[in-house]
Order: structure tokens, then sequence, then C-alpha cells
């Protein structure tokens, strides 16, 4: 059951190389997971996340025109606090500041390019999984119970 849940998810691709996009492409669909959408053009980031509804997102950090962390900056900004979207950082910026300031951004994962496919299929897997996990848990509850004790002593 949790295997074709997982297959049936969305990934997004964001990625300015076309070479990258497809090599992602073709590993996910490779998978099976052919639920895929790319785009080479980060500034339709937003756009796309709000008309495909990614269960995963998939992310490169040296882009033209918008950064991969402003991409990150604009998910945090449309936030549903209660929303568990995760983000996989896949970037040739392998400095700790770079891992650093992208998980305190919001990603849940980040990988350096050169990458190795399994050790990048195991980690979309993972995410893909607590995806799935969460979206069982929040049909069997209201938002408000999802939300950590901090979010509901604020609203009181």
């Amino acid at each position: 059951m949790m295997e074709n849940e997982v297959l049936a998810s969305r990934i997004l691709i964001i990625d300015d190389q076309p070479a990258n996009l497809r090599l992602l492409e073709d590993m996910f669909i490779g998978e099976g997971l052919t639920h895929v959408v790319g785009t080479t053009d980060a500034r339709t980031a937003l756009d796309l996340f709000n008309a495909f509804d990614p269960d995963l997102i998939v992310l490169d950090l040296m882009m033209p025109d918008l950064d991969g962390y402003a991409v990150l900056e604009r998910l945090k900004r449309r936030g549903d606090p209660y929303d568990f979207r995760p983000v996989l950082v896949i970037t040739a910026d392998a400095t700790a500041e770079a891992k650093r300031r992208s998980l305190a951004l919001g990603a849940k994962d980040f990988l350096t390019k050169p990458f190795d496919t399994l050790e990048a299929m195991l980690r979309v897997w993972n995410l893909l999984e607590t995806r799935v996990l969460y979206k069982r848990l929040q049909a069997l509850a209201p938002k408000e119970d999802l939300a950590p004790q901090s979010y509901r002593s604020r609203a009181s």
C-alpha cells in the first residue's frame, strides 16, 4: 500500500541546467515515479507549486535570476505552518554554509553534485514516505491537532 502511494507522488524539479533536469526526470521515471514536472526557470517555481501541488520539491541552489535560497524563502512565506512539504536540495555547493542555510530555510535534505543515484533515490524515497505518512495523519486529524504545541499556545 505504502509503495503505491509513494509511486503516485508528485515531484517538482527546479534546476537551471536542462541536462540536470533530464537526468533527474529519467532517474525518477526509471524508479516508477512518473508524476514529475521540471522547470529551468526558478521564477516559475511558485506558480508551478500552486498548480501542480507537489509532494516533493528537488531544488538546485545556484541559478540565475532567482537562486534556490530565494525559492526556499518564497515557499516558506506562502506557508501553511501545518503542512509538511519536503524540499531536497541538490547542488554543487558543498560548503557547510550552503547546507546550514538551506536547512534553516526549510530544506529537509541536502545532496551535493555529483551525487550517487542510489543514495539520491533512497533519500527521495524516505522523504516521500514521510510525506505519505503525513498525508495519512492529516486525513485522520483536524489541522489544529497536527500543529505543534507551540502553535496551539500562540493561537489561544
